[in-house]
């Protein structure tokens, strides 16, 4: 008897007959599990790194970091708009040798996660960000969970010598979303490498010191939890698994290079094959950085484009792009955080992302008004979402 076709999926040889997501998502159950706990993380500036259990489809990661930061000296400490989900400098998830799937600070799985969960809002999480420790009190575009605690406010001045608590949490989108599963890996085999690496921020990123003041983490644990599905068997005995020729990716870009005017900025690694779902990002300015906020005083147009000047999406200004956002995620983005972005997937992910096959030269512009003061080492960080059939690179 002549072997039993098959196909490649993320670089994995699965029988062809095998593949049937009808029979796939009604046998299957989602299973949620611990995948590592570590005592104490590696610290400020450093990695860790954690190997996936090789079992099931996975669809996602949750990381949690449970500690204590305690600030001590005799000068002054204050904190930078990066604190505090950008104490994750970057997380980098990586498959099957596909080393480009996810790779993004803190902030900006934090805005993914609001983006992608039509009924997750942060209105009414009360934090402060801004002003004197611990920061004015706001009560909407946190990002936060009530369930978290920052600790101390965001780029708040005067921080008081203390040692305080710190719950933050993090999801990671290896799948586009749990119900189509477009994205999810298939690690139930030994020839699937999966990693998850954690750079941690160093301490320049997170505070300001002035005299001998610092900042050191007391405690510190890291619980990486994962959200799989489990695989079902036909009555012959093979595996029954959905389509996963396709990949999902969340990849960061930085460009150092801001000028008052357009930024007209050509997205990396567009290909055949790859469909744009979401186009996000933030300029961060200022001696202590900070988002820049994206309103109607910073910001002209925000736009996107392709070919030679197909324009199909403009914003003539900042705040007319906040009130989509706003209105698309119910979360107030751009006020405190600064984003300004593109969504092709919230309101039908395969009508209207961008195919990159068609739609080339794939461009965004952000205009900087005159109101603006560039200073410190101003950038523009942007997060481009796809989907990706047979590769992500």
């Amino acid at each position: 008897m002549s072997p039993a076709p098959t196909q490649i999926m993320q670089g994995i040889e699965v029988p062809t007959s095998s593949v049937n997501p009808k029979a796939f998502f009604q046998q299957t159950r989602r299973l949620t599990f611990l995948q590592k706990n570590i005592g104490t993380i590696a610290g400020f500036g450093f990695t860790d790194t954690i190997p996936m259990l090789q079992t099931g489809i996975i669809a996602g990661l949750v990381i949690q970091f449970l500690g204590t930061i305690t600030t001590s000296g005799t000068g002054t400490t204050a904190t930078t708009g990066r604190w505090p989900y950008d104490f994750i400098r970057a997380a980098r998830f990586s498959a099957n040798g596909q080393s480009n799937l996810i790779n993004a600070h803190g902030w900006k799985l934090k805005f993914r996660e609001m983006a992608q969960r039509g009924d997750l809002s942060d209105r009414g999480i009360v934090r402060g960000i801004g002003g004197a420790s611990p920061g004015t009190q706001v009560n909407q575009g946190t990002f936060s969970l009530n369930t978290e605690t920052w600790g101390m406010g965001q780029n708040v001045t005067a921080v008081p010598n203390a040692a305080y608590p710190v719950e933050l949490e993090w999801y990671i989108p290896v799948a586009y979303d749990e119900v189509t599963l477009t994205g999810a890996i298939f690690a139930q085999t030994s020839a699937t490498d999966l990693n998850l690496a954690i750079d941690w921020a160093p301490l320049s990123d997170l505070f300001v010191f002035t005299g001998n003041s610092t900042a050191v983490i007391t405690a510190g644990a890291l619980n990486v939890e994962a959200r799989v599905f489990t695989i079902p068997q036909a009555p012959n005995g093979q595996i029954i698994v959905p389509d996963l020729s396709t990949f999902h990716s969340l990849i960061e870009s930085r460009v150092p290079t801001v000028a008052l005017g357009d930024n007209e900025i050509r997205l990396a690694g567009q290909g055949v094959g790859k469909q744009l779902l979401r186009l996000f990002g933030q300029l961060w300015n200022g001696t202590t950085p900070a988002p820049l906020p994206c309103n109607y005083t910073n910001y002209g147009n925000v736009q996107w484009k392709f070919g030679g000047q197909d324009i199909p999406e403009t914003y003539p200004n900042g705040s007319l792009n906040a009130h989509m956002l706003e209105k698309t995620f119910d979360s107030d983005c751009s006020t405190y955080q600064g984003f300004w972005g593109h969504d092709f997937a919230s309101e039908n992910a395969f009508r209207d992302s961008v195919d990159e096959a068609t739609a080339t030269e794939l461009r965004f512009l952000v205009n900087l008004t005159n109101n603006v003061t560039l200073a410190g080492t101003p950038a523009i960080e942007y997060v481009q979402e796809t989907a990706s059939i047979g590769s992500a690179a």
